[in-house]
């Protein structure tokens, strides 16, 4: 059912078929009248792709893959991306936590959210759409948030990046240049064409040239989630 949404701050016109999808939306929509700045049809043609390589998936799961894909490609053209994170706010800013999946992403914000309190929300659990906006960066949340409903919709400055690992100690420490951007570009989805990837590769270097980037070694504690808070509150890597 076509239906008008207010996705990352973008008019976005959504033909949604199955329950997930449909369910995750509703608090995107639009009650305005607007020209949609992006058009997402029912994608079948790409569903039946997504199937063929993972018959194992539902509906839900290839409405899901189908329409990330297509929304997050267009994102692009208006100066956003998307990166694989579990985004967690706290006093209306937001933190990312990128990692491989299984990595526990989710994990470690759920420890910020036993130690913040009614101070912090998970923004989206799992793919955050990242603004560039008048050289400002923005972490975005969206109805595609992998496998829970954890998202709202809302837009907040993005105070910081931190790429996980899994440790017995908790440590923390900057990445910069190439290791900040590789580390973002593996957790990204990648455009097949160059036009696009250009592009792709320009909003991750305003990204990383405004928001530092960390990298952290974590074990399931509120003692991580203080310490990565603390370094990352503080907004720069010095």
């Amino acid at each position: 059912m076509k239906n008008l949404y207010k996705i990352c701050g973008l008019y976005t016109e959504c033909d949604f078929h199955y329950p997930i999808m449909t369910r995750r939306s509703e608090k995107y929509l639009c009650e305005e009248s607007h020209t949609p700045d992006i058009v997402i049809p029912f994608l079948k043609e790409d569903m039946d792709a997504v199937y063929k390589e993972n018959p194992e998936l539902s509906l839900d799961d290839q409405e899901i893959i189908a329409t990330t894909r297509f929304f997050y490609l267009n994102l692009l053209k208006f100066d956003g991306f998307m990166l694989h994170s579990s985004a967690v706010a706290v006093d209306e800013k937001a933190y990312l936590f990128s990692a491989p999946s299984g990595t526990g992403k989710s994990t470690h914000t759920e420890q910020w959210l036993k130690l913040f309190g009614d101070r912090a929300y998970i923004l989206n659990d799992d793919k955050p759409g990242i603004l560039i906006r008048d050289g400002q960066v923005f972490a975005a949340g969206t109805p595609w948030s992998g496998k829970s409903d954890l998202n709202r919709n809302e837009v907040l400055p993005l105070q910081g990046i931190c790429v996980l690992t899994r440790s017995a100690e908790n440590w923390i420490k900057p990445l910069e240049g190439m290791q900040a951007i590789f580390s973002i570009l593996n957790q990204t989805l990648r455009p097949t064409d160059s036009a696009r990837m250009d592009k792709l590769m320009s909003l991750i270097d305003a990204c990383i040239n405004a928001v530092p980037v960390w990298q952290m070694g974590c074990n399931i504690s509120t003692e991580a989630a203080k310490l990565s808070h603390a370094a990352m509150s503080r907004g720069t890597l010095g």
